[in-house]
């Protein structure tokens, strides 16, 4: 009997934070939002380590910095923003996956104003767009079977699958006028800067696993942020700066080098989302 069979087919709902799209921890069967979970990247990137520690990597607008470096993959983040009073408000607009020797793109469209029922999400395999079937759960397969892609309802979700390796979910979502008010933003009518948040669940990470969030799944890793300010800041840009989307040439990238130590895994998860005539939330594994 699977451990977490208890959880299958069963009707949840969402946190108020994500009422339409959530997941489930298989420990507690309860759900949550994937931003508020170890592997999340969103907002002005507000990180959640491998430790469990959030804390904010700013980096620097239009440059790209090294998220993930391990032996067999490389994430790389496309940051887009506004100047700001000391600092640029940042945002991750895309991202560029190296695992062997293919390349997987997934990244906002510039928009001005945000109607959610268009699907503003460009995706490419190997350098060509990738039409991923519309509905919820319709699937895109590579053709060597080692990237799967699932729609997550009908625009703007994705969970992207390297085999073995990584699950990131990608959502596109806007800058809204409430969020630009609150924090000062400045966001105008031209642009709304759409951009992704994003959740990593890791099936064999190695100890010398590197980048931003990388690091912090390292067993023993500590963590260099101030805990129990208002906003944790990560240091270091320099050592996570990549020359483009698809570089390894980072300073603490290990990808294609030998594999070190014991492979450290995700606990497992279940995925969840609306379904027609069903109030509240279905959840699959």
């Amino acid at each position: 009997m699977n451990t977490y069979s208890y959880c299958y087919g069963k009707l949840f709902n969402c946190p108020q934070g994500c009422p339409n799209q959530c997941e489930v921890d298989c420990n507690t069967c309860k759900p949550y939002c994937p931003c508020d979970k170890p592997g999340a990247v969103c907002h002005d990137p507000r990180f959640i380590g491998g430790d469990g520690i959030k804390f904010y990597f700013h980096g620097k607008k239009n440059k790209d910095f090294c998220l993930v470096t391990d032996s067999d993959i490389h994430v790389n983040a496309h940051f887009i923003g506004k100047q700001g009073k000391g600092r640029d408000f940042t945002w991750v607009q895309s991202i560029g996956v190296l695992f062997g020797s293919q390349q997987f793109y997934v990244g906002a469209r510039k928009v001005a104003t945000w109607h959610g029922f268009d699907d503003n999400m460009h995706v490419q395999f190997n350098g060509a767009d990738i039409n991923i079937p519309s509905g919820d759960g319709e699937m895109w397969t590579s053709p060597e079977g080692d990237l799967q892609i699932k729609r997550v309802g009908e625009t703007n979700s994705i969970v992207a699958e390297v085999v073995g390796v990584v699950k990131i979910g990608v959502r596109v979502v806007p800058i809204t006028e409430e969020e630009s008010r609150i924090h000062g933003y400045g966001i105008t009518e031209d642009d709304c800067f759409a951009h992704l948040e994003l959740s990593f669940k890791f099936s064999s990470l190695s100890n010398s696993v590197s980048g931003v969030l990388g690091q912090t799944y390292v067993p023993g890793y500590r963590s260099p942020v101030k805990i129990g300010v208002p906003m944790p800041v990560m240091g270091g840009a320099e050592k996570y700066s990549t020359s483009h989307l698809f570089a390894t040439d980072c300073a603490v990238s290990k990808f294609g080098l030998k594999r070190e130590g014991a492979e450290i895994e995700d606990p497992p998860t279940v995925a969840c989302g609306a379904q027609d005539g069903i109030q509240g939330i279905v959840c699959k594994r």
